[in-house]
């Protein structure tokens, strides 16, 4: 089967396309009539913050409101680098017709926007516990903290001992020095943007950092008010409040009107200072004592007599905050060795030479009267009143020199040499059991208690010489 096409004629073609043509050409003119009548404007649509302030005819309208509010703000805060704080974002649009209100939107603005310094924050424990001008005052500050409690030459050799890794020779004789300086607390410097108003002054950051408060609060001391009081009223224990008023004790008189510390400090840093001292002691000598029976007892002789010694000792010493915590040796030099004492001490008892130690001459009783002034005289000796029994005992070892009535006031009267320096004196006697040569043994029966002579009751006046010289008993009892 065959298939036909049909051709359509030339003619008609011809007429289709000249009416495309013209169509097109009216399109055209009239479009180009219509732009040429209409124009499109520019406008800004403004966010702060993300939220939308409204729209204006340019950016500069805001950056002008801006501008305005810093340079305000400066003349408060010169010394401080000022800037907007919030987040401004701007979007352009071509509209056919403006809207924009340069008037609300800068209002808004100027309602809105936060003006702020660009600062460094001294941050330690992960929150910032300062906030300064910027990192050089930060530095500073810190410098500040550390000579506190070292002098600057100390913190200048430490940071070159740092930089030149040098090794150090031993310090010298009775000399110390700085060999590290450090803050405990882990801290770093980070720039943030706050208001200016919470920037501190170098002092004032200083201050923070070593008390932990800028708080000062004095109490005035009213009439009628303890220590005691006072500490209660501000949650402090008595401890706490004497320490923070230097030269105050619970004992102290509070004077109406006198101002007394409150607060509490904390420190925020803590200073850490290692120092090396070189420190010469003095070593103290031992003492040994050797028994030799065939020397008395209570006698002593010197075999050989002792020596201090000497040793040099390098220390290192760590302080925190002015205060030790820590001092170890590290190096010991021995200078002089001490040499030792050796004392020979005698055992052998003879029984007319004393031991060197008394005992009481009565059984029991009390001291009634003392060695001293008394009645307008000198009392040599003490009295023993109220014993038990009214036995009287040789105080130690000794021969009887003295046994028999005393025109002295001291009625019947007693005297014993013991041989080694001491003699004892019992006197107002009622009945003497010895005689004048005698050996006695410590603690043996030698009379009976009375009040003969110069006496106002039953007592024993009771005395002690060395060498001759009176001595108080109430020392050898």
């Amino acid at each position: 089967m065959a298939l036909e096409v049909t051709r359509p004629k030339r003619r008609g073609t011809s007429r289709f396309l000249l009416n495309c043509i013209a169509f097109i050409c009216a399109f055209m003119m009239i479009s180009s009539s219509v732009a040429a009548d209409t124009k499109l404007d520019s406008v800004i649509h403004v966010y702060i913050d993300d939220t939308y302030i409204g729209t204006v005819s340019n950016q500069s309208v805001i950056d002008n409101v801006v501008e305005k509010l810093v340079n305000e703000q400066q003349e408060k805060y010169e010394d401080y680098n000022l800037e907007l704080g919030n987040k401004l974002i701007y979007i352009s649009e071509q509209v056919f017709r403006s809207n924009a209100d340069n008037e609300a939107a800068s209002k808004k603005v100027e309602e809105l926007a936060t003006i702020k310094a660009v600062a460094t924050a001294i941050m330690a424990d992960g929150k910032a516990i300062a906030y300064v001008k910027d990192k050089s005052d930060a530095k500073k500050i810190i410098n500040d903290l550390k000579l506190q409690y070292v002098s600057k030459k100390d913190l200048s050799f430490v940071k070159a001992l740092k930089a030149t890794k040098a090794q150090l020779e031993d310090v010298k004789k009775d000399q110390s020095r700085v060999i590290d300086v450090n803050i405990k607390e882990p801290f770093f410097f980070k720039a943030e943007k706050i208001d200016p108003k919470n920037i501190l002054s170098r002092k004032d950051a200083l201050k923070l950092l070593q008390k932990g408060t800028l708080e000062e609060k004095k109490h005035v001391v009213k009439k009628g008010e303890a220590l005691e009081i006072i500490a209660k009223d501000y949650d402090l224990s008595l401890k706490e409040l004497e320490k923070l008023n230097e030269g105050i004790t619970e004992d102290s008189i509070l004077q109406i009107g006198q101002e007394l510390n409150t607060v509490v400090t904390k420190p925020l840093f803590h200073v850490v200072v290692d120092r090396e001292k070189h420190q010469e002691e003095t070593v103290s000598f031992e003492r040994e004592v050797i028994e030799d029976s065939s020397l008395p007892k209570g006698e002593t002789r010197v075999k050989q007599e002792g020596k201090n010694g000497k040793t040099a000792y390098i220390y290192k010493i760590k302080e925190v905050n002015g205060q030790q915590t820590n001092k170890e040796v590290i190096k010991e030099t021995v200078l002089e060795k001490p040499v030792k004492q050796i004392t020979i001490k005698g055992t052998k008892v003879i029984p007319s030479r004393g031991t060197g130690n008394f005992t009481w001459p009565t059984n029991g009783g009390y001291v009634s009267s003392v060695q001293g002034q008394r009645w307008g005289a000198h009392h040599k000796g003490i009295d023993i009143a109220r014993p038990s029994n009214y036995t009287i005992k040789a105080a130690d070892n000794g021969i009887v020199v003295e046994a028999g009535w005393n025109n002295g006031g001291y009625g019947n009267k007693i005297v014993i040499n013991h041989q080694n320096g001491y003699r004892t004196v019992y006197a107002h006697l009622s009945k003497i059991s010895v005689s004048v040569g005698q050996r006695v043994e410590k603690g043996s029966a030698i009379g009976v208690m009375g009040s003969t002579g110069n006496s106002t009751g039953t007592h024993l006046h009771f005395e002690v010489y060395q060498n001759g010289q009176l001595r108080n008993p109430l020392s050898y009892f």
